[in-house]
C-alpha cells in the first residue's frame, strides 16, 4: 500500500524530464513488492495456451519475466483481473515514481551519489541494483537486493518496467493527480513508458526520474512489468 501524499516528478538532467512539477495523490494506491516473476507468468501462458516468453537461458522461476510486450503486461493484467475478481493494471508513470522514489527527493532512492567510483565495494547502487557492473550480463531473481524505503524491489535496475502511460516528450501540460496521461496534449499511443533501468544498462539510468519509451508489441531481454491497483 503507497500511502497518499505528493511529490517532485522530474528532474534537470534531460528535457524528456522537465519541467519538475508536484503531483498529490488524494488516495493511496497498490503496487506490487516485486515484478512479475515467469513463475507468475508462465501460469497465465498456460492457461491462455500462449507461446512461453524466452529467458534467454538465465533461467525461470523467480526471475522476472522478460521478452514481453506493453501489449503482453496489458493482456497478463486483464486476465489475472478476471480470474482473482479483482482490478489489476499497470501503475501509471507518475504512480510508478512517487513510489520508487518512496518519500526521496534525491537522484536515486538511496541518495545522490549512484557510485562512479573504481572501489567496487564503495557503491551505494550495488546494495540496491542490478545494473551493468554487477549484473555478469544477465537478469537475477527479484527481492535479491535491499528495497526501498516502501518495501519495494528492483525499482531501479535488473529490467526496464512497462507502465500504463501513452509517450509524451516532456512533462508540459502533464497531470498533476497522478492519473494516466493519454494521447492528449501531443501524446503518441503508439510508444509507451518503460521506466527504472536494467541489468544492462550504466548507474545513470536507473535515477528515478529517468524515462524512456518503446513500440507497445515490443518485445526484448531487459524488457518487465509489475502490477498496481487502485
Amino acid at each position: 500500500m503507497i500511502p497518499a501524499g505528493h511529490f517532485h516528478m522530474g528532474g534537470d538532467f534531460s528535457d524528456r524530464v522537465k519541467p519538475v512539477h508536484t503531483v498529490t495523490f488524494a488516495k493511496p494506491f497498490k503496487i506490487a513488492k516485486h515484478v512479475v516473476t515467469f513463475e507468475e507468468y508462465d501460469l497465465f501462458v498456460k492457461d491462455r495456451i500462449l507461446t512461453f516468453p524466452d529467458d534467454e537461458g538465465w533461467g525461470r522461476g523467480k526471475r522476472p519475466v522478460i521478452n514481453v510486450s506493453w501489449e503482453d503486461a496489458a493482456d497478463y493484467a486483464r486476465w489475472l483481473s478476471k480470474l482473482s475478481g479483482k482490478s489489476y493494471r499497470l501503475p501509471t508513470e507518475a504512480e510508478w515514481e512517487y513510489a520508487a522514489r518512496a518519500g526521496s527527493d534525491s537522484a536515486y532512492y538511496w541518495g545522490e551519489e549512484s557510485g562512479w567510483l573504481w572501489n567496487k565495494t564503495s557503491r551505494p547502487v550495488d546494495k540496491f541494483a542490478w545494473y551493468d557492473k554487477n549484473s555478469e550480463g544477465k537478469t537475477h531473481p527479484v527481492g535479491q537486493k535491499l528495497p526501498n524505503a516502501f518495501g519495494l524491489y528492483d525499482m531501479a535496475g535488473n529490467v526496464w518496467e512497462w507502465v500504463q502511460d501513452c509517450w509524451h516528450d516532456n512533462y508540459t501540460n502533464a497531470p498533476i493527480d497522478g492519473s494516466l496521461w493519454r494521447v492528449e496534449n501531443d501524446g503518441d499511443c503508439g510508444r509507451r513508458v518503460l521506466r527504472g533501468g536494467s541489468w544492462g544498462n550504466y548507474a545513470k539510468y536507473l535515477r528515478s526520474a529517468y524515462r524512456s519509451w518503446d513500440l507497445p508489441d515490443y518485445r526484448i531481454y531487459d524488457f518487465g512489468f509489475r502490477l498496481a491497483q487502485d
